[in-house]
């Protein structure tokens, strides 16, 4: 049985293990992330929307590597600023942004209004390029909640401690690991991917 080998676009250790999950019924996948490969590419980001930023990540690292790579991109998007961050969500505060001052800058932007009003979704885009730079495979997923006016939990990163999921009353932050990876936004375009993947493996005539 022939294998398909496949590098995740990060050097995220929770991220491919994340993924790993959802693929681990499939051992013929092999995942390996850029820790992997010391040589890998440091992509810039010059892309307007989470779909261009995540194909350029992919289509210029996997013509880099000669491999198959899986890249995303993922931010938070608020209602009340017109949908920033967005693509800007990890540097929202500057170049030498951290998860503190990121947090502060967004609760200082929107002090004021009501919570009702304090709508934002995070969304997370995937693709999966082959080694010359065609990309195979796109999908998209959301998840949606709100911002609170101050930090709850200690767990996951970002603006998890800000970001409410109203039917848990409970903000990611809060809600840990294994909840997170069902709800988040990530693992909701990561289950759309994995069919996705199948049927590209199909049609390889990789099984």
């Amino acid at each position: 049985m022939p294998d398909f080998r496949m590098v995740l676009g990060t050097g995220n250790a929770k991220k491919k293990a994340e993924l790993q999950r959802l693929l681990a019924p499939y051992p013929q996948i092999q995942l390996t992330s850029l820790a992997d490969y010391p040589d890998a590419l440091e992509v810039e980001e010059t892309g307007s929307t989470f779909a261009e930023n995540a194909e350029l990540k992919a289509t210029v690292q996997a013509r880099h590597l000669n491999r198959w790579v899986l890249a995303e991109d993922s931010g938070i998007s608020v209602d009340a600023l017109d949908g920033a961050p967005g693509i800007y969500s990890a540097r929202f505060s500057g170049e030498q942004a951290t998860d503190t001052s990121n947090n502060e800058l967004l609760l200082e932007k929107i002090t004021g209004v009501p919570y009702e009003k304090r709508t934002a979704f995070y969304t997370c885009h995937m693709a999966l390029s082959d080694p010359h730079g065609v990309i195979h495979i796109r999908c998209e997923d959301q998840c949606h909640g709100r911002i609170l006016t101050a930090g709850r939990g200690s767990g996951g990163f970002g603006y998890d401690p800000l970001f409410e999921i109203p039917e848990y009353h409970a903000t990611f932050g809060e809600l840990g690991s294994s909840v997170k990876s069902v709800l988040s936004h990530r693992a909701r375009a990561n289950r759309k991917f994995v069919p996705l993947l199948l049927a590209l493996m199909e049609s390889l005539k990789i099984q």
